[in-house]
């Protein structure tokens, strides 16, 4: 992270604040900076509230996120060169990151934690280079200082922190699992930049954002490496030649698998809101955090606790334009309490459904809170709520 002091946009009603210097990515330029006392965010709480804005470089919806180089225009990078660029560190000294590269049908694999320890540093850039380099992701110690602070300040374990500028095509153009590998005896849940390049999903003929990238990076959740064919069959559905897939590899069950999962709180709720017609345009910004548990001794457990962490854990804030009428209306379909399976922890529902995602209820996959700051009119209204003791049950079954 860089601090440096910079211009802030502030909405208020009530007594002036002074703003305090900003942490800011230089990667993917976001800041947050906090008032003097209290913070932004626990006076957004109430209305009439504060909000402080600082510049942000977000891509046009519905637009390419990649510009013609014929066109002789600068270019925000790509989600997928973003993600190239986060990875040199790893590419060149894999060791570093307690992670191990292989080449499968001329594909650059890079094994996470399949047989690799990897570990928490590992799994924030894992991360990151989900989001495409447009948000950041942080862990910290305890609740405070992080949106969870808010709902449940009390909250016993590390906290996962993700903020974007550009939600929808961090989010919804390359951290979101769209869809699966599910190829010649081999499975994995796939998300990651990859997906703009596929382009498949008719998620975005809404968002937009397909790209025709020279190197392409895409995240696979699952316990084992993919095989060559699987390699060079999403290398072609990518549009790139084999040495320009890069695949990073981690089981859920595993330190950065399990950081990975986590920081996707923002994601579920971006998810909830385009899945109900939402008019994505009107978000501005987003800030989520959710609760890291210990990394399980399998898979399965591991599902079930990192997915326990946004649904009964999660709070994400979303910093809107537009009218307050139909924030109210939507709120309480976007948060976990929504579906009426909510309440029992998600490792004995994925039993139930036989270990299919595809068979639970959709409305399920949602943060527990939601919280929308609605800039044009400084208020704000949450819904949802934090349920702390089926997040203990949860964790308590890490093995």
């Amino acid at each position: 992270m860089k601090s440096f002091s910079g211009i802030v946009w502030l909405a208020v009603a009530g007594a002036p604040a002074v703003a305090k210097p900003i942490f800011c990515d230089k990667d993917s330029g976001f800041g947050w900076s906090r008032l003097s006392e209290p913070s932004v965010f626990d006076r957004a709480v109430k209305s009439p509230c504060l909000l402080l804005r600082v510049s942000r470089n977000t891509a046009a919806l519905n637009q390419p996120s990649a510009i013609d180089p014929a066109a002789g225009r600068d270019a925000s990078p790509t989600l997928n060169a973003a993600a190239v660029s986060l990875l040199t560190g790893l590419l060149e000294n894999p060791a570093r990151f307690a992670a191990e590269v292989h080449h499968r049908g001329g594909c650059r694999v890079i094994d996470c934690g399949v047989s690799a320890s990897g570990g928490n540093r590992l799994g924030i850039l894992l991360a990151r280079a989900a989001l495409g380099g447009r948000g950041e992701v942080r862990l910290q110690d305890t609740a405070k200082g992080t949106p969870l602070e808010q709902v449940w300040p009390e909250c016993p374990w590390p906290v996962v922190e993700v903020a974007s500028t550009d939600p929808v095509a961090a989010c919804l153009g390359a951290q979101y699992a769209g869809w699966k590998v599910d190829e010649g005896g081999y499975f994995a849940m796939a998300s990651g930049p990859l997906r703009a390049a596929i382009g498949g999903e008719p998620l975005f003929d809404t968002i937009g954002g397909r790209e025709r990238p020279a190197v392409a990076v895409g995240l696979l959740e699952s316990g084992q490496l993919p095989p060559e064919q699987v390699c060079r069959r999403l290398a072609d559905r990518a549009g790139v030649a084999p040495d320009g897939l890069i695949l990073l590899v981690a089981a859920t069950a595993s330190p950065a698998g399990t950081l990975q999962v986590v920081a996707r709180s923002l994601e579920t709720a971006l998810h909830q809101l385009h899945e109900r017609q939402f008019d994505l345009g009107r978000i501005v910004a987003g800030r989520a955090a959710a609760p890291l548990p210990p990394v399980a001794a399998a898979d399965l457990a591991a599902i079930g606790m990192t997915n326990d962490a946004i649904l009964y854990g999660g709070f994400a804030q979303l910093e809107v334009v537009g009218d307050d009428a139909s924030l109210d209306l939507i709120g309480p379909q976007i948060v976990s309490s929504h579906s009426p399976a909510h309440g029992q922890p998600f490792g004995e529902l994925f039993k139930q459904a036989n270990g299919d995602f595809y068979a639970l209820d959709p409305a399920l996959f949602a943060p527990a809170v939601v919280e929308f700051i609605n800039r044009d009119t400084g208020r704000c209204c949450r819904f949802g709520q934090i349920e702390a003791e089926v997040v203990a049950r949860s964790f308590s079954a890490a093995g």
